[in-house]
């Protein structure tokens, strides 16, 4: 079919005096084409079509379609060589491609809202980053107040349970408070599998849901759009935050991530069309716990080392020598940049915590009270002693009979 603009052309030249093989020219169409258009005939007549390779094989293709559900080109390809094709895997994509049944829509998801101070979302992303030419990767915790939008972020080195606890409490932190719920999806680090009807959680999680009084929830199995709002964010942060961001150390990343939460947190949001942090104040979140009932879920154990350190996100860092707990397990606090060091319930040490992992920070007091090699070498070992035997004075029998009283004969 000629487009309405090429007809109006073919005629505009035609009354201009020039020739069919002018006009087919400056055109660039046949002269057939330009007599039929100018006889009035504005469609061309269709070439007809050559044959394919594959079509002796196509009845084939739709069975294997129709009754195998098979639409892998590639899967099909060798299986028609054995059959005797020799065409190109494009011609049978473009076959297939027609035949393929097409992909499921996606249907209107109703929007799940909650009322305020019910629900808390999180989870985690993995961002790279690039350091001296190498690839490096850090994980991003997310967390989101479901009513109001307000956002948290911080970035760590890792994302088992312990460091995800500390995690969560920095974010009710941030929040100045408690949800009643708090939903993610089914990590290792939250849930570990159903009994029956009954979830089993982490232990660790478990007891420090508790002792906050959150509720924790989970999505079901392959929704993860039951808690999209987290979802969302932590594709904001990817897309919006991470491109292009410049950190020294992983201290100066989350001062920079915060200050970002922060802007975000006071801009209209584009969902309720209101600003996070003035519905947060809806929220009327439960206070946070207080000093042991807090603080006990931001400990970790470690074993100290014969030398005297313990390594903590990368970092090996020495403890005094008193009291002795080379070889014994310790506890560690990790709360705001400082590292509370603990042994059978007594603080041993408080150190600043270092971000740049394979650092060695030696104690000042580490060695100060231990012994030195040469004089554990030259120390006093444990002695025997040998005396003389005691000397026995010899007799004649025959006193031994006076003694006795016995005569002997002579």
């Amino acid at each position: 079919m000629i487009r309405s603009g090429t007809m109006n052309t073919i005629h505009e030249l035609a009354t201009q005096g020039k020739s069919i093989r002018e006009i087919a020219r400056m055109v660039g169409i046949a002269r057939n084409t330009v007599r039929r258009c100018l006889r009035g005939k504005t469609e061309a007549v269709p070439r007809p079509k050559r044959g394919s390779k594959l079509d002796p094989y196509k009845a084939q293709i739709r069975k294997w379609m129709t009754e195998d559900h098979l639409y892998n080109c590639e899967t099909m390809l060798p299986r028609l060589q054995e059959l005797g094709y020799s065409g190109s895997v494009s011609t049978l994509k473009v076959f297939v491609q027609e035949l393929r049944p097409g992909k499921a829509g996606h249907h209107p998801v109703i929007r799940y809202e909650t009322k305020a101070g019910e629900q808390m979302q999180f989870d985690w992303g993995e961002f790279h980053y690039e350091q001296q030419g190498r690839d490096h990767k850090l994980y991003g915790f997310t967390a989101i107040l479901s009513y109001s939008r307000m956002r948290f972020v911080t970035f760590v080195k890792r994302c088992d349970t312990p460091t995800m606890i500390r995690c969560m409490m920095e974010a009710f932190e941030y929040f100045a408070g408690v949800p009643k719920a708090a939903l993610t999806d089914r990590m290792k680090s939250v849930f570990l599998e159903m009994d029956g009807k009954t979830p089993k959680w982490n232990p660790l999680f478990a007891d420090f849901m508790a002792a906050l009084g959150v509720a924790p929830r989970v999505c079901k199995p392959y929704t993860p759009q039951t808690k999209g709002k987290v979802e969302r964010s932590v594709g904001i942060i990817k897309h919006s935050f991470w491109p292009g961001v410049h950190f020294t150390d992983l201290d100066d990343l989350n001062e920079q991530a915060q200050r970002w939460c922060d802007r975000l947190n006071q801009a209209r949001h584009r969902t309720t069309m209101k600003i996070p942090v003035d519905l947060w104040v809806e929220e009327q979140l439960a206070p946070l716990p207080e000093a042991f009932a807090w603080e006990r879920f931001g400990a970790e154990e470690r074993r100290v080392t014969w030398d005297g350190f313990i390594s903590y996100d990368g970092v090996m860092y020495g403890l005094p020598s008193h009291p002795a707990v080379a070889g014994s397990l310790v506890g560690v606090r990790d709360r705001q940049r400082t590292l509370r060091i603990f042994h059978q319930g007594l603080l041993i040490v408080t150190l600043q915590k270092r971000p740049r992992s394979q650092d060695i920070v030696l104690h000042p007091d580490q060695f100060r009270t231990v012994a030195s090699a040469s004089s554990i070498r030259h120390a006093a070992e444990p002695l025997a002693h040998q005396i003389e035997a005691p000397s026995v004075t010899t007799r004649p029998l025959s006193d031994y009979d006076q003694i006795f009283g016995l005569e002997v004969a002579q």
